[in-house]
């Protein structure tokens, strides 16, 4: 793959993250999450490739 290529990969997938964690700490802080564990799933699409890729996990609420 090329360096422009890894270069916007890089770009989108750190702004995933970083809005992603900003999303989350917001909904948690919103919300009563003592003791709690919530199941997470993120879902990256990207049209015209076929690509449908799902990432599942938990979260402990504080």
């Amino acid at each position: 793959m090329s360096d422009d290529f890894n270069m916007s990969m890089r770009k989108f997938l750190k702004q995933v993250g970083v809005t992603s964690q900003q999303a989350i700490e917001e909904a948690m802080r919103n919300a009563d999450t003592s003791g709690k564990t919530y199941e997470a799933k993120m879902v990256l699409t990207i049209e015209g490739v076929d690509l449908e890729h799902i990432v599942t996990g938990k979260i402990e609420g504080a």
